[in-house]
């Protein structure tokens, strides 16, 4: 955001044609989602879904891909492919869509935030499925 003159970012956000992509299960992925957009720091960024709504994909800093290991996710390199990140822009790849857009959400979304944010969901999901 720029007022008065002065870039008000925060200085880690990335470069949005270098982005990488977190990838997790739909139903993980939306209790993040509402996690991430209820918490009191930093927001979530663009999220992407499949039109077959099996995955949602987190854009995340470049080298996040480096160190992320959380189980039952993947972290892809897009290696600066163009995700075109305007203001109202096509979805990146073919039989996809966007849940949050750019534009509406931060540049990327912090992985720390996001690991925890995930973490968070999967016990919500193991908690809600165990009372049945």
């Amino acid at each position: 955001m720029v007022e008065a003159g002065m870039d008000t970012r925060r200085f880690s956000d990335p470069p949005c044609d270098a982005c990488e992509v977190v990838t997790v299960p739909t139903r993980q992925g939306l209790e993040a989602v509402d996690i991430l957009r209820r918490g009191a720091g930093d927001g979530v960024g663009p999220v992407i879904h499949d039109y077959g709504c099996d995955t949602l994909g987190f854009l995340v800093p470049p080298g996040t891909a480096a160190a992320w290991d959380v189980p039952g996710s993947t972290c892809t390199e897009t290696d600066g492919r163009g995700l075109s990140l305007d203001p109202a822009p096509e979805p990146p790849l073919a039989g996809s869509d966007w849940l949050l857009p750019p534009g509406e959400a931060d540049l990327a979304t912090d992985p720390a935030v996001l690991r925890a944010a995930l973490g968070e969901a999967a016990r919500l999901i193991e908690a809600a499925d165990g009372c049945s």
